[in-house]
């Protein structure tokens, strides 16, 4: 499977979890307001992601030996799970996309796709729980970090990006992963290796404005402008549509905390 996926949700793994972990560890409500929200998905694109899923699900059911069928089977789960009603819904996407990767690693150890999408379904699985979801957080860590060894390339620097948000989102220790050290390392690394990866621009500009570091946030802000224009032309068509969305919303929001130059 090529290093450049051609279809793709919010890919925000971090911010899909933070909800979940600062409730699993009794954070209070000024503390979730301050981690920054997830931005809702835009339920005009369901339709669109039910017909990915639903196609991707009979290829895998006619070649359930194919591991690269398999892994896009796994991609269209994630993404499927983006936009569920329930968490009945979101946990049961999951759970097949999870074990769609563990077949493909019983046959492949050395899969970077499977590993990559068995840490993202964790993911949405992790949101279906409270408590619950720490322990599957140290296995996101482990998929993440295994992806990287083996394609640190992989969705536009997904390992690195992924892990990144999971560094700047959960708790810290002894509580959980969580380490800004560590996400500033992989989301640094994450712009170095797709620096025209919007995601990856806009990821790492809330991350240092999180972090009071202005000039930085602003730093990255005027790259990511001057490289949009390119990936308007990239990253096209109804697959890219939600990511766009999402992209223009959180830069709007980044632009209006920036504090104006004098």
């Amino acid at each position: 499977m090529s290093a450049t996926v051609k279809s793709s949700a919010l890919r925000r793994l971090g911010h899909i979890l933070v909800l979940t972990l600062l409730g699993a560890v009794g954070f209070g409500a000024d503390t979730v307001c301050a981690a920054e929200t997830p931005t809702n998905s835009p339920p005009q694109f369901l339709a669109y992601y039910i017909r990915v899923f639903a196609r991707a699900q009979k290829q895998f059911e006619a070649e359930p030996a194919n591991n690269a069928v398999a892994c896009e089977f796994a991609r269209a789960a994630f993404d499927r799970g983006e936009f569920a009603t329930n968490d009945t819904e979101r946990a049961s996407i999951a759970v097949q996309g999870i074990a769609a990767c563990r077949t493909v690693l019983k046959r492949d150890p050395k899969c970077a796709p499977a590993h990559f999408y068995l840490g993202m379904n964790l993911g949405q699985l992790a949101r279906t729980k409270m408590l619950g979801a720490l322990p599957l957080v140290d296995e996101m860590e482990v998929a993440f970090k295994t992806a990287r060894q083996l394609d640190e390339h992989f969705d536009f620097a997904g390992p690195d990006r992924c892990l990144g948000q999971l560094y700047l989102e959960a708790p810290g220790w002894p509580t959980s992963v969580g380490s800004k050290l560590k996400a500033r390392s992989h989301l640094q690394r994450a712009a170095i290796i797709a620096p025209d990866y919007p995601e990856n621009r806009l990821i790492l500009a809330e991350a240092y404005l999180r972090w009071r570091e202005i000039a930085n946030a602003r730093r990255e802000m005027k790259a990511l402008e001057t490289l949009l224009p390119v990936s308007k032309t990239n990253f096209v068509g109804e697959a890219w549509a939600s990511s766009w969305v999402d992209w223009e919303s959180r830069q709007a929001k980044i632009e209006k905390k920036l504090p104006k130059t004098k």
